[in-house]
């Protein structure tokens, strides 16, 4: 790290996650930001709103050389630019050899498994999935549990959100034994088959809504945390469209992984039109819904906690921030790790709270 006031370096921060992160940033405290991505007079115009000294940089994340020089001189470095999974330890090595910790909106078990040992310096910090789901959807549960072992936890994530291109590009790319298991619940120590639930209402969500189970590698890891038997993880859309495309593009591209990202564009263009028309349908919404089933027994505690807000992407770049802001303040200890098991939920949850991003945060 350099030795002055520090630099906080945001990749992707004219995007729909980055622009949010580099205001919460800006707003956190002494120091600058240094501002990056393809376009710079996009990252100009940005710098200039921010309550904080900022730069812009154009910076090309397939250029190594291009990358160093961003990196160069930087206390941290954010990731917000994607696609995430094909990104994944990229961004993180060029942050180490420049001497910076990383925080990343993405990447799970992928980017952290590609970031070996010996590729992490002692003392610096990395730590990815620091958006939405996952991240805030296997941090936020951790308060239902609260040290009572749980008969059964669900987790309720989605809406009526618009795709951008490269997300919904990394929406294709999170299939695999590292992502999680379609169709499938946790089960005492195994994965087990769960049906989808359609036409359902469910709190906090405005209208009938489809929730397709898919078994996240965070599911699993949140269940052994909450000392759960069951954990039933749902991706909640409030029509078929998007899930018909995602599963059109996986019929016709088995292994996504494989594929150059010319052969996925045009499925990702169609799962960005599924998500038009279903905002189209019914406006933007984004509720995140969170239920436990304590042990007979048990103290006594919530059982219900419901985040409700209006724009996704903005949230992850809210949560991409309070785990920056957590690696600069050494409330994370050096290593690799993902932003589920590194941050403070209650910590978590008062910012939230107190963000003007999130209509409702409630536990009952």
């Amino acid at each position: 790290m350099n030795g002055g006031p520090p630099v906080i370096g945001v990749l992707g921060a004219t995007g729909a996650v980055g622009r949010t992160a580099a205001e919460r940033l800006a707003a956190f405290g002494p120091g600058g930001l240094r501002l990056g991505g393809r376009d710079a007079a996009r990252a100009a115009d940005l710098a200039r709103t921010l309550p904080a000294p900022a730069e812009a940089v154009r910076v090309d994340l397939t250029d190594p050389d291009d990358l160093a020089r961003f990196c160069a001189g930087c206390t941290i470095v954010v990731n917000c630019a994607g696609p995430t999974y094909r990104v994944l330890d990229t961004v993180a090595r060029a942050a180490f050899a420049a001497g910076a910790d990383y925080v990343d909106i993405g990447g799970e078990l992928a980017a952290k498994d590609a970031l070996s040992g010996s590729a992490v310096p002692g003392e610096r910090t990395a730590v990815f999935s620091a958006g939405v789901m996952p991240g805030l959807s296997g941090l936020l549960p951790r308060l239902l549990a609260n040290g009572r072992p749980l008969r059964r936890l669900d987790v309720y994530v989605g809406g009526a959100a618009v795709f951008t291109p490269l997300s919904a590009v990394d929406a294709l790319l999170t299939r695999g034994p590292r992502f999680g298991v379609p169709m499938a619940a946790w089960r005492e120590g195994a994965a087990t088959p769960l049906a989808p639930l359609h036409g359902v209402r469910l709190p906090g969500f405005p209208v009938p809504v489809h929730a397709w189970p898919y078994l996240t590698t965070e599911a699993q890891a949140l269940a052994a945390a909450c000392g759960a038997d069951e954990v039933r993880c749902y991706n909640v859309f409030v029509s078929g469209r998007i899930p018909e495309a995602l599963s059109g593009a996986w019929a016709d591209v088995p292994d996504v992984h494989a594929a150059p990202l010319e052969t996925l564009r045009p499925y990702a263009t169609q799962v960005v039109d599924a998500s038009r028309l279903d905002n189209a349908d019914v406006g933007a919404f984004y509720v995140m819904l969170f239920t436990a089933r304590p042990h007979r027994g048990a103290p006594a505690g919530p059982t219900r906690m419901l985040l409700t807000a209006e724009d996704s992407y903005a949230l992850s770049g809210v949560v991409t921030a309070l785990a920056a802001r957590a690696v600069l303040a050494g409330r994370i200890p050096p290593g690799v790790h993902l932003a589920a098991e590194a941050l403070d939920p209650d910590e978590a949850a008062t910012a939230l709270r107190g963000d003007p991003l999130v209509t409702e945060l409630a536990l009952s």
